[in-house]
């Protein structure tokens, strides 16, 4: 009896057309067969935001007719695509997702206001192996080929041999040519954050309104972080745990008197 191919469902949160997750797709069905899910619009900056006073629409679309798989689009989150796809659209628990490949960087703080990493996240606390992409690059005419065999690799490894229970992996690639990427780098998350401030403008009809600004800070001088390896020519991949507990400080929070 031949083997059975791993089902892998494909999200995003740059939207069901984007050319990302279009590249995503082209890769995953060399590897398995593949279920799309994914927004009907774009959801960047989303976080783990689920929908849940509003109505939540799913359907059946046609993105290329030549494809053989089944796409549907989600008027949801990111996180909403991974829930109603697991709960009402695939007939079995899928062997993997993936989410992206994100227009933009997830490295570093980035990871907790992401819509592509959270799907991942998300699928994780379904048990399901994940992993978020995303390339360094806004740009919808960003070129995605040279980060194919990355992604290919990766997602091999984790289809061979798994990641541990509330692991998903976060992989970034650098904006570089096939030829000047020096390989992969195993990381940790780097001690960086946003400087942010508030554009305060007022519109024609005298109402005041705001446009996030800022600039990113990385204060890490570490050379085992994400944003050590991208800026050096690596693909950087940091394994992400969703629980949020900070064990180390239990012992000590446990020796302070809070009864009371």
């Amino acid at each position: 009896m031949p083997k059975e191919k791993p089902l892998i469902l494909v999200t995003n949160d740059d939207g069901i057309t984007a050319p990302g997750i279009r590249a995503l797709v082209e890769v995953m069905k060399e590897l398995g067969d593949v279920i799309v899910v994914a927004p009907d619009s774009p959801q960047s900056g989303m976080g783990h935001a689920i929908t849940i006073s509003d109505t939540l629409f799913c359907e059946p679309v046609t993105i290329n007719k030549n494809y053989k798989h089944k796409e549907y689009s989600c008027s949801g989150t990111p996180a909403d695509c991974v829930k109603i796809a697991t709960q009402e659209i695939l007939h079995r628990k899928p062997d993997l997702c993936v989410s992206g490949i994100n227009h933009g960087s997830n490295s570093s703080i980035n990871v907790i206001y992401s819509g592509t990493m959270s799907a991942a996240v998300e699928a994780g606390v379904e048990g399901i192996p994940a992993i978020g992409f995303s390339l360094l690059d806004y740009s919808l005419t960003a070129d995605f080929e040279p980060a194919k065999k990355y992604v290919k690799k990766i997602t091999q490894d984790v289809l061979k041999n798994g990641l541990p229970k509330g692991v998903v992996l976060n992989v970034n690639l650098p904006k570089l040519s096939a030829s000047k990427i020096k390989g992969i780098k195993v990381c940790r998350q780097a001690n960086a954050h946003w400087e942010e401030e508030y554009d305060k403008r007022t519109n024609p009809q005298g109402r005041d309104y705001y446009w996030l600004t800022g600039k990113f800070v990385n204060k890490d001088d570490g050379q085992d972080t994400d944003e050590w390896a991208l800026t050096n020519g690596y693909v950087s991949v940091v394994p992400v745990q969703f629980d949020l507990t900070a064990h180390h400080f239990i012992k000590e929070l446990n020796s302070r008197n809070l009864n009371v």
